[in-house]
């Protein structure tokens, strides 16, 4: 049987490692492969993951500290390298500030966010989702 693997990280600026440890234990007790990268990555050391396991089903970027956006500003150059060819979803707390703005969440898609979680807990369902949309597309 195939386990599924994800990467999983907090973006380049933050060190906040408690939701990304109770992501990663929550998706290897659904059977996930988890490669998880801690805090503080940058989008080259996600690349870089995502190139020793080029069967990831979706890199997992966390934030708390709001500053996602910054913190992912090299996203589309990783792409526009071939780098990061699977779906990038991002979730946490994506910007600064206690009034939160839709504008925040489209600048993440304008980097090239796949998808935008405001609960962590969906996270199984869109992995779920991602990957139904993949085996049909193959089908």
């Amino acid at each position: 049987m195939h386990r599924r693997t994800v990467i999983l990280g907090v973006a380049a600026s933050d060190s906040h490692a408690v939701a990304n440890q109770l992501i990663a234990h929550t998706l290897r007790a659904r059977g996930f492969q988890v490669v998880n990268l801690g805090t503080c990555t940058t989008v080259e050391e996600f690349a870089a993951a995502h190139r020793g396991h080029p069967d990831a089903e979706a890199v997992l970027i966390g934030s708390l500290n709001g500053h996602a956006y910054e913190d992912l500003r090299d996203l589309p150059a990783a792409r526009a390298r071939g780098l990061l060819g699977c779906p990038v979803i991002v979730g946490g707390n994506l910007s600064v500030g206690s009034h939160k703005q839709s504008a925040d969440i489209e600048r993440l898609y304008a980097l090239g966010v796949h998808r935008v979680l405001g609960d962590a807990a969906d996270l199984p369902a869109v992995l779920d989702e991602l990957a139904a949309r993949t085996s049909a597309g193959a089908a």
